[in-house]
């Protein structure tokens, strides 16, 4: 099973980050053959940012990635920029991308009306570098965060249209999403996704947040009328706070219902909070060790790179060659 996905280094990670991608990429490495994950810092690239900041954030990142249980010995982690592959091949798959279909993305349409200045063309065709980082290792399965769904279907269709055109060459990937935990809500405001950039502080969980900030956050979460601690559609506080504690805790949501049956949301929300500081517990204390040697994260991607270059000249060539690209193959 060949497995790929990618992770912005854009922002401190947070609870949502964690649950709905990081600890699918730890959970597949064992799965993939290869197992490949890429920080993809051109992406980054697409909204307002400081290039000395998104070089620390990807320092940052791949820091969160190896302190959470990825092994390099097991997968392959590398920066996207370093693989020129992705560039290229993402240039050549626009040629058989509908306009129509990037017009029609629902993130596009989001980040696009949130930016205050250019709404740059990287950001109207990042889908399409999506497509190339996935189709570039001929992956089978894309761990997402539900968000993410639509990107992947664009894939899928710019995969079958390549084949149709040029013949079999590019495989046609399928997403992965938990179970529980696909989509983090925001503390505040539970009927928001919880982000980097929307919403407020109170609202996320940051991965390397402290047991006394996690706990105030918890304590403060919004939740709904009512003291039942039960899913329902009419509930998306407790919702969200019951999906948490299941994947924090390792339990299942009925059994959490029945767990606190007789409890009220303030004994509840101490519950969850307590669950997510053992969580996270693992990742805050290995982080800092790694985080302060730069030149080793270095050389854990420089490693990868080299590792991911080598998958992907093959399928560019194999483009390349379908496409009439270049000079032909002897």
């Amino acid at each position: 099973m060949k497995i790929f996905s990618g992770i912005q280094p854009t922002g401190r990670k947070h609870l949502g980050n964690y649950i709905g991608a990081i600890r699918q990429y730890v959970e597949s490495q064992d799965r993939g053959d290869p197992a490949v994950f890429c920080v993809v810092d051109l992406h980054a690239t697409t909204v307002a940012y400081d290039p000395t900041e998104l070089r620390d954030r990807l320092y940052d990142t791949t820091a969160i990635l190896l302190a959470a249980g990825l092994d390099p010995e097991k997968c392959i982690l590398f920066r996207q920029s370093d693989v020129h592959e992705h560039t290229e091949l993402s240039w050549l798959l626009g040629g058989v991308t509908a306009h129509g279909d990037l017009n029609r993305m629902t993130q596009f349409k989001e980040k696009s009306a949130r930016q205050k200045e250019l709404v740059s063309a990287g950001l109207f065709f990042y889908p399409v570098l999506m497509a190339a980082d996935v189709l570039a290792y001929r992956a089978q399965e894309v761990p997402v965060g539900e968000d993410q769904i639509q990107h992947v279907e664009l894939m899928r269709e710019i995969a079958r249209r390549f084949n149709e055109r040029f013949g079999e060459t590019l495989v046609v990937p399928e997403y992965r999403i938990p179970e529980i935990g696909a989509r983090v809500m925001d503390l505040q405001e539970p009927t928001n996704k919880m982000s980097t950039t929307a919403g407020s502080d109170s609202g996320r969980i940051y991965v390397l947040d402290d047991e006394k900030a996690i706990r105030k956050k918890f304590g403060s979460a919004v939740t709904d009328s009512g003291r039942e601690v039960v899913r329902g559609p009419d509930k998306p506080g407790i919702t969200n706070l019951i999906g948490i504690h299941s994947v924090a805790s390792g339990r299942g949501e009925a059994d959490i219902e029945s767990d606190f049956v007789d409890a009220g949301y303030g004994d509840f929300k101490k519950a969850v909070a307590e669950s997510v500081v053992e969580y996270l517990a693992p990742v805050r204390d290995a982080y800092p060790g790694i985080r302060g040697d730069e030149a080793a994260l270095e050389a854990v991607l420089e490693h990868g790179a080299n590792q991911a270059r080598e998958i992907a000249s093959a399928t560019l060539g194999d483009v390349r060659e379908a496409m009439g690209v270049g000079a032909p193959r002897k």
